[in-house]
Formats: C-alpha cells, structure tokens, sequence
C-alpha cells in the first residue's frame, strides 16, 4: 500500500526524531548507512520533507537535517501525503478506473473499511508518539 519512497521516508523520519535535534542534526549519509537505503534517494525524499517543513534541516558543512518541537507534532499521514499523495489509499483496490460507493468493485466495502482504518491510524499517529502506539496488531 506505501511505496519504497514513503516507507523510507516514514523510517527516516522515525530515525530523525530519536537522534535529532537542531544541536545535533545528522547528514544524508549517516543517515542512509544506519538504515541501509541508497543516499541518492533518501536525499531527494528528505529535501521534500523539509520543503514541507515536515522535518529541518541546515545547509553547509554543519548542516544535516534535524527535528524541531514543531515537527515533532506532524502525523504520519503529512509524510504519506508528502511523498506519495494522498491518491494510493483512494484508488481501487483492484485496479479500477471507477470503484465508489455507487460503483464498486467485489471488494469495495472490504477496501473502504480497511482503508479507513489505516488512514485514521496514520492520521493519529504523531512523530512523537509513543512506541507502544505502533502496535501493529491495532491494525
């Protein structure tokens, strides 16, 4: 349901706000070796979660990127939407090009059900929710 760019951006995140802050920013390789994803690509993800103001960050030989008590309030559902829309938990789960309410495929009312729930967990869940929070059993 998440792309590789949104689950990489959610464990970015994630890893920014246990090891961060403006004292202590982190740059773009550190981060890529500790959680093993191509530094290219988490680069380009990281530059568009601080250009909306999702995560911080500093330019120049200091620099790195950090988290700020203001985004420490952002949910999951503002990096989801960030890097992947919100558009994937609103398509057919089937492949539709017309799956609704008035028109729905076999499994729409299966997909809208898990789907809202999802969303709504997503959406509760801060960045600086507690770990227990995450149970992924709730789901």
């Amino acid at each position: 349901m998440l792309t590789k760019a949104a689950q990489y951006a959610i464990r970015s995140t994630l890893y920014l706000a246990s090891k961060s802050d403006k004292e202590n920013r982190i740059n773009i390789s550190q981060i890529a070796e500790d959680l093993e994803v191509p530094a290219p690509f988490l680069a380009k993800l990281l530059q568009q979660l601080s250009r909306a103001n999702l995560i911080s960050s500093i330019k120049g030989p200091k620099g790195g990127f950090y988290f700020s008590d203001e985004n420490r309030e952002n949910n999951l559902w503002d990096i989801i939407k960030c890097i992947d829309g919100g558009h994937r938990f609103y398509s057919c789960f089937v492949g539709r090009p017309v799956c609704n309410d008035q028109n729905p495929c076999a499994f729409h009312e299966i997909a809208s059900e898990f789907r809202e729930k999802v969303m709504s967990r997503f959406s509760d869940r801060t960045v600086n929710s507690k770990e227990e929070d995450f149970n992924p059993y709730l789901f």
